[in-house]
């Protein structure tokens, strides 16, 4: 929460998820009391705040000693210090690793999984029969989870099996009187069940070469370094300390949190570091959500039980909320001190329309000012092929440098895929910041790798480019001091025909690959507002390769692509603005061939948007660009629009049609294709599920 105090060079968290789930208010959840979003922290959201870089990505190993994270799908990171603290699996025994296959059974852990399982069965309760549920553990994880299934479903059977004598009497007593069943752990279960049986370390901490205790957690140190690695350290539920072993609880883990955090610095500094040892034994309150007005909690220190009291629910209650409120709290904070005053990125921080073509016109570039094209024919090749060329880039949208590459190559593959051709080499001019060499040398291999991995699948590849060192500030997150651009090149055989923008003809229909809303999306993450679930399915959804939905192989099928009139893909000029291009081009050519003027109809309510877009818009939140593009909606208001927004509705609401304006040209990164095709063959999108039918094209009257 302190920015200022972070350590000199390249920060970087790693999870499998924007968001970790505080684990003591889950049974809350679980009961209904509280909703999942309540108990989410948003860790992208705490990263960019503290100016390092976040990177969702599953870990599946580390290599201790070349320093390498070793990340699913994607390239490993180098470190030079490492803190582990990524939590713990349910352990699962061979029986019950059966019931999971089988789908009969679910973990606890990881409870994103297990929340939805559970809400799979809420359909029962309109049902006469509602299915009976087992819980298999018998730990406090087990008995909480039993009390706060059966505040969620007060009429279903639940049963609980456990092995006998390791239940407090104190907990039986409430588990009965809430009628839920114990069965021996001899006998088979064969309804659906919730498996809390204890928890283990991820397996790949001991396939690393760490040495580990019997459930895989890793050893270290009193000063929370791993034995063998002084570079490393290990808290939490994956780490223990040798010869001070302790089960595995959130409250050691906060415990040592201070310490971990002063060591890090020390280490960081060359210093001694201090020794933590952990307390024998950690208090734990265990909540019951009862039907009753009043909730009821237990205390457990040692072997010692006390409760189930409404005082101590109340003191359960009061450090779980106080511990989430101040990440909430934080959240607020950096809203109100960002304010608007950050510039988008990606797409977002192109120059206007109207300043690109005052500016070609004003140098003579009169073609291109007019007529542009996504990508520009070089020469046939010796064997008859045409090579095709685009060029694009931008400061880095992402401070991930890998991510960031992946997508600002696969943004400037799309001029390729609009003009119908395969992409087949590209090169890039990477500018770095200005940091030490070993972190130069680690983010040019990110970009690198992310490069390739969205060059790979085509086919392509990178054959040479040229490197940079920025003279710009050094801005936090790091990754955010990165600038990519790359020329691109394509080949289309003699046999196909190379799309273009300006051949729009009466009766087309308009066809577009992806939904709108990235700019404002990215936009509100800039200015500290936005929820990580829009962004991490926009970034899902970006990071996948359009380059086979205008595969020639498959338009060969319909008359040889001569079915497609004109294609684009819409970026930084929005929906709106590269439609223009493609009707003004069009429109010119017409004129010239004595052609009546065409006009496009747009259907509103068709046109899609990500997740959260349309609410951001109706919050207020806009690119920085969309001050340019919104010079383009003249066109919609004219007597007789070239340009014409439509709505099956009549009587739309005045919001409602403000926002569909606002989306309409708002810039896009990773944006869609944009397909205007003879209606004959209008099927071969239609019966598409990527493709979203959005206006049509017709004659002005």
């Amino acid at each position: 929460m302190s920015p200022h105090l972070k350590p000199k060079g390249m920060v970087t968290l790693v999870n499998r998820h924007s968001k970790n789930i505080y684990s003591g208010m889950f049974p809350g959840v679980i009961s209904k009391k509280y909703k999942f979003e309540d108990i989410a922290i948003d860790l992208s959201f705490l990263a960019d705040a503290a100016g390092i870089t976040f990177v969702k990505a599953e870990i599946i190993g580390v290599d201790p000693s070349k320093q390498y994270l070793i990340l699913d799908n994607r390239s490993s990171i180098h470190f030079s210090h490492l803190s582990l603290d990524v939590g713990s699996e349910t352990a699962l025994n061979l029986d019950q690793k059966k019931l999971v296959h089988n789908t009969k059974g679910c973990s606890i852990k990881p409870f994103s999984n297990s929340i939805k399982w559970i809400q799979e069965f809420d359909s029962d309760i309109q049902e006469e029969i509602q299915k009976p549920i087992t819980i298999i553990g018998s730990g406090l994880s087990a008995i909480e989870i039993a009390l706060s299934l059966r505040k969620r479903w007060p009429k279903r059977q639940l049963n609980l099996q456990a092995y006998e004598g390791k239940i407090d009497q104190s907990f039986s007593k409430m588990l009965i009187s809430s009628k839920i069943n114990f069965i021996s752990t001899k006998e088979k279960v064969l309804c659906p069940s919730l498996l809390c049986t204890g928890s283990k370390a991820p397996l790949w901490l001991k396939e690393s070469g760490f040495l580990v205790n019997p459930v895989g957690r890793v050893f270290t140190l009193k000063t929370l370094q791993v034995i063998n690695f002084p570079y490393i350290f290990a808290v939490g539920d994956c780490g223990v300390v040798k010869d001070f072993e302790r089960p595995p609880s959130g409250v050691w883990a906060v415990s040592a949190a201070q310490r971990l955090a002063e060591n890090i610095e020390r280490s960081l500094k060359g210093l001694k570091l201090l020794e933590w040892e952990p307390k024998s034994n950690a208090l734990q309150l265990i909540g019951m959500h009862s039907n009753s007005k009043f909730s009821l909690a237990w205390a457990v220190w040692g072997g010692k039980v006390i409760g189930p009291t409404s005082w101590l629910w109340k003191l359960k209650n009061r450090i779980d909320n106080r511990f989430i409120e101040k990440f909430k709290f934080f959240e607020a904070m950096q809203s109100q001190e960002e304010g608007t005053n950050k510039s988008c990125r990606g797409c977002g921080a192109k120059i206007g329309a109207n300043v690109l073509s005052e500016s070609l016109e004003s140098a003579g570039l009169f073609d291109l000012a007019n007529q542009p094209e996504d990508a520009a024919m070089i020469c046939p090749s010796s064997n008859l092929d045409a090579w095709v060329q685009s060029v694009d880039g931008f400061p880095a949208l992402v401070a991930d440098p890998w991510l960031n590459a992946r997508l600002t190559t696969l943004h400037a593959c799309s001029d390729i895929w609009a003009v119908g051709a395969k992409v087949k080499s590209a090169q890039a001019v990477i500018t770095l910041p200005e940091v030490s060499p070993n972190l130069q040398k680690e983010l040019l291999r990110q970009c690198l790798g992310g490069i390739k991995s969205a060059l790979k699948p085509q086919g392509a590849y990178l054959i040479g480019g040229h490197t940079c060192e920025s003279r710009s500030s050094l801005i936090d997150p790091i990754g955010l001091g990165i600038q990519i651009s790359l020329t691109v090149n394509g080949s289309i055989s003699d046999t196909q025909k190379l799309f273009n923008k300006k051949g729009l003809g009466p009766g087309d229909q308009l066809f577009l690959s992806r939904p709108l809303g990235s700019g404002v999306i990215f936009a509100s993450r800039m200015q500290g507002a936005g929820d990580s679930k829009y962004v991490d399915h926009l970034l899902s959804e970006l990071s996948k390769s359009q380059h086979l939905l205008l595969d020639s192989n498959r338009l060969n099928n319909f008359t040889n692509n001569h079915f497609i009139s004109a294609c684009t893909d819409i970026t930084g000029f929005g929906l709106l603005g590269h439609l223009w291009e493609m009707l003004s081009t069009s429109n010119l050519k017409r004129t010239s061939q004595g052609k009546q003027a065409l006009q496009v109809r747009l259907f509103g309510e068709l046109i899609p948007s990500f997740q959260g877009a349309k609410k951001l818009l109706q919050d207020g939140y806009r690119s920085t660009l969309s001050d340019s593009n919104s010079i383009m909606l003249e066109h919609l208001v004219a007597k007789i629009p070239l340009i014409d927004l439509i709505f099956e509705d009549l009587n739309i609401d005045e919001q409602e049609l403000k926002i569909i304006k606002e989306l309409v040209i708002d810039p896009q990164t990773c944006g869609p294709l944009l397909v205007a095709c003879n209606p004959k063959f209008s099927n071969y999108f239609s019966n598409n599920d990527t493709w979203t039918f959005i206006g049509d094209v017709r004659e002005m009257l």
